[in-house]
C-alpha cells in the first residue's frame, strides 16, 4: 500500500504554523480548555481531550500548560463561551476549503473568514457545501524512516488503514478511534512520530498546477490559520512537487 505521499502539502503548510509557535500554542490551550469543559478532565474518558493532548505534546508543549488548560476548562472559571463552528467555501480555482473555529462570537468569526475568503478570490459556501469531500481520519506522519517493512508490519497489525512511503517519511492512516493504539505502538517501536493528529482528510484531490492559484491558495491558508478563532483548516489541493518548488 505504499505511495505517493500527501504530506508534501500539508507540511508546506505548517510551516507558517511552526513560525508562529505562540498562536499555535493559544490554539491548541484552546481547544484542550473547551475539550476539558464539555468532556471532562478525565482524558482516559474524553477522545477529544486526549487528541487535543496529543497534538499538545507533538509541539512541546509542557504539561504544566496543559494541566492549566485543563483545570481552566473544568473549572470554567474565565467566563469564555467557546462554541464550535464550521465555515466551508471555495479557494482559488474552485478548491474545497473547511474551516474549523472555536468562537465566543459568531459575527466577528464570520466576518474575518469571509473577509478572508474574498480577498484570495474564493467566496464561503452553505453548510454542507465541502464537507462531504472530506473524511475524517488519524493521520501520523513518520520521518527518520529507516525500515519501511517494519512499519508496514507494525502498523497494520495496530489496525492501521493504510501506510503512504516516500523516501524516510511515512504517512499512516487510520480509522480515529484506533488513533491511540496505532500512535501508541509506533512509538513503542521506536519510530520518529513528527506529527499525530485527527484530521479531515480529502477524498479526492484537486491538483493546482498554476503558481498564481498556488500563491493565492497557500496566502488564503495563512491567512485563516492567522485568525485567533480558527483552530483548523482544510483543504482538497493537491500542490504539485514542480509548483510547491516555486514558492
Amino acid at each position: 500500500m505504499a505511495g505517493h505521499s500527501k504530506w508534501a502539502n500539508i507540511k508546506h503548510r505548517k510551516g507558517a504554523q511552526d513560525a508562529r509557535k505562540g498562536k499555535v500554542f493559544t490554539k491548541i490551550i484552546r481547544e484542550i480548555t473547551i475539550s476539558a469543559r464539555l468532556g471532562g478532565g478525565d482524558a482516559t474518558a474524553n477522545p477529544r481531550l486526549r487528541a487535543a493532548i496529543d497534538k499538545a505534546m507533538g509541539e512541546n508543549m509542557t504539561r504544566d500548560v496543559v494541566n492549566r488548560a485543563i483545570a481552566r476548562g473544568v473549572g470554567a472559571d474565565n467566563g469564555e463561551n467557546l462554541e464550535d463552528i464550521r465555515y466551508e467555501g471555495y479557494g482559488p480555482g474552485g478548491v474545497a476549503v473547511m474551516v474549523d473555529c472555536l468562537s465566543d462570537n459568531r459575527n466577528r468569526t464570520v466576518s474575518e473568514v469571509r473577509f478572508a475568503f474574498t480577498k484570495s478570490g474564493g467566496n464561503l459556501g452553505t453548510d454542507g457545501s465541502v464537507s462531504y469531500l472530506f473524511e475524517k481520519q488519524s493521520q501520523i506522519l513518520i520521518t527518520e524512516l529507516s525500515d519501511e517493512d517494519k512499519l508496514m508490519e507494525v502498523a497494520l497489525d495496530a489496525g492501521a488503514l493504510d501506510v503512504k512511503v516516500e523516501g524516510e517519511e511515512a504517512e499512516v492512516l487510520s480509522l480515529p478511534e484506533d488513533h491511540e493504539k496505532v500512535l501508541a505502538l509506533l512509538k513503542q517501536n521506536q519510530f520518529n512520530v513528527d506529527r499525530a493528529e485527527i484530521a479531515y482528510l480529502a477524498k479526492v484531490q484537486a491538483p493546482v498546477t498554476d503558481l498564481d492559484q498556488a500563491q493565492k491558495l497557500i496566502k488564503l491558508v495563512d491567512t485563516l490559520e492567522d485568525l485567533d478563532d480558527v483552530q483548523s483548516v482544510y483543504s482538497n489541493a493537491d500542490i504539485s512537487e514542480a509548483i510547491l518548488s516555486q514558492l
